[in-house]
Parts: structure tokens; C-alpha cells; sequence
């Protein structure tokens, strides 16, 4: 037998009532072995469907459903994220990412980023408003599985740079509680030329929205309700088997 370390994010750890739970295997049981389990232990009435669309992260990278496990594994669930960090401000550094408990400065990255070379500074800064589809918001709170955002986050900032030719990227994700009003991500996107530029900070925030293990919580005058996510895309999304709750 194997022992795993579970850890389930965002409303997944709502419905399993634990932020980490041990799971003991059979000797090569598979991703896809593990979220049967899993499924067992949702309550009754809790339908399957919830963990479908989901992905798997194993020891901080992502899994598919046939990866074998081995004892010790840190396996995290994913559920759809809502939409290597460094917070070193070196002027060479082409890439700069960093979760931060902090309220962004906006305006000192945005100036830290230009240079005279620079032909166009795209930024998209994602600020938390005051309602969600006419419900008024209180606040909300961002919780991410850190390891894995922080690698997912350099990532998704150094193929920005080979995919689009930009010269510099930094991309900055607010954890904790936030305001209305308050500054949850910041993109800047340095470049000779503004169209790609342009092209890169809207790829970047699409992508990031998909991928990156970051999750809402928005809390509002009349309740509370973590915010439904994108989609995985379909090359990291993980189905699990039918278990034996109805739907």
C-alpha cells in the first residue's frame, strides 16, 4: 500500500470538510484510482458531477488521469480557477512575477517596466467591483495553491515573452481579503511595438484565468459563494470514473 497527501482547493475542500486528507492506495493505482476514492467520500448527496472538470496536480505539476502515484505524492484537486515568484524589482529582469498579501502599486510597476526603448506598455490591471450580476459586493478573498501558482504564473509570463517577442512581462496575483475598489491582478507588457504588446496582455490574462490554481471566494450582502471558474482546458482537465451517488 502507498500513502498520499490530498489537497483539495476552493469549494472542493468545502465539500470533502478538510484542507488536506490522507489517502492510502494500492502499489501503482493510478490519478484516475484516487478520485474514485475521492468520490466515495463525498457526501451523499453531493452528486459526482462536482468533481467532473476539474484537474490534478501531482508534487505541484499537473497530472493526468493515468499517472501512477507513489508513496508520499502531494496530490492537489483543482477546481476551475477564477478568473517562482520573485518580488525582486531588478531593472534587467525581463520576466517578474510574485503572489502577494500586499496591495499592488500599480503605478511604480507600470513605471518600473518602461523604457526608452519601448514603443507601448500594455497593462491590464483587474480591480474587484462592487457587485456580480446585481448582487453588491462586500469582499472578496483569493486563496491559491502557492508553490503551484507561483511556477504556473513564471511560466505563463516567460512563453509570453517567446510566444509574442514583448520585452518584458510582469505579472502580479493579490492574495487574502480585497475591497472594492482594490487591484487583485496586474499585467504590464513592455514592447517595441504596441500590437504585440496588446496581443500578450490579452493572452496573458485568458491563460492565466484557465490555468493558474488561483480561486474566488465573493462575499455579499445577502451570502457568500465561491466563483464558478473557467474550464480547464481539455489537455489538463481530469474526469473522474462514475461513482456511486446519483446525480
Amino acid at each position: 500500500m502507498i500513502q498520499v497527501r490530498v489537497l483539495p482547493f476552493g469549494i472542493l475542500r468545502d465539500w470533502l470538510g478538510a484542507t488536506a486528507v490522507a489517502v492510502e492506495l494500492p502499489e501503482g493505482a493510478s490519478v484516475a484510482a484516487l478520485l474514485e476514492c475521492v468520490t466515495a467520500k463525498l457526501p451523499a448527496r453531493q452528486p459526482v458531477l462536482t468533481l467532473r472538470g476539474i484537474a490534478v496536480s501531482v508534487n505541484a505539476e499537473y497530472a493526468t488521469a493515468a499517472q501512477i502515484l507513489h508513496d508520499g505524492d502531494e496530490v492537489g484537486l483543482l477546481p476551475p480557477v477564477s478568473g517562482g515568484s520573485s518580488d525582486e524589482t531588478t531593472e534587467e529582469m525581463p520576466v517578474r512575477t510574485a503572489l502577494t498579501r500586499e496591495p499592488i502599486d500599480s503605478e511604480k510597476l507600470i513605471a518600473t517596466a518602461k523604457r526608452g526603448e519601448d514603443g507601448a506598455v500594455v497593462v491590464f490591471d483587474g480591480i474587484v467591483r462592487n457587485n456580480t450580476r446585481g448582487r453588491q459586493t462586500l469582499h472578496l478573498d483569493y486563496e491559491a495553491y502557492e508553490e503551484m501558482a507561483a511556477r504556473q504564473m513564471d511560466e505563463l509570463a516567460r512563453q509570453a515573452l517567446s510566444r509574442f517577442g514583448v520585452r518584458q512581462v510582469t505579472l502580479v496575483h493579490r492574495l487574502g481579503r480585497l475591497l472594492v475598489g482594490e487591484t487583485s491582478v496586474l499585467i504590464v507588457v513592455a514592447s517595441s511595438h504596441r500590437a504585440a504588446a496588446f496581443e500578450a496582455c490579452r493572452w496573458m490574462i485568458d491563460t492565466l484565468k484557465k490555468t493558474v490554481p488561483i480561486w474566488k471566494k465573493e462575499t455579499f450582502v445577502d451570502g457568500a459563494v465561491w466563483a464558478a471558474g473557467e474550464p480547464f482546458p481539455v489537455e489538463i482537465a481530469v474526469t473522474p470514473p462514475e461513482g456511486p451517488h446519483e446525480g
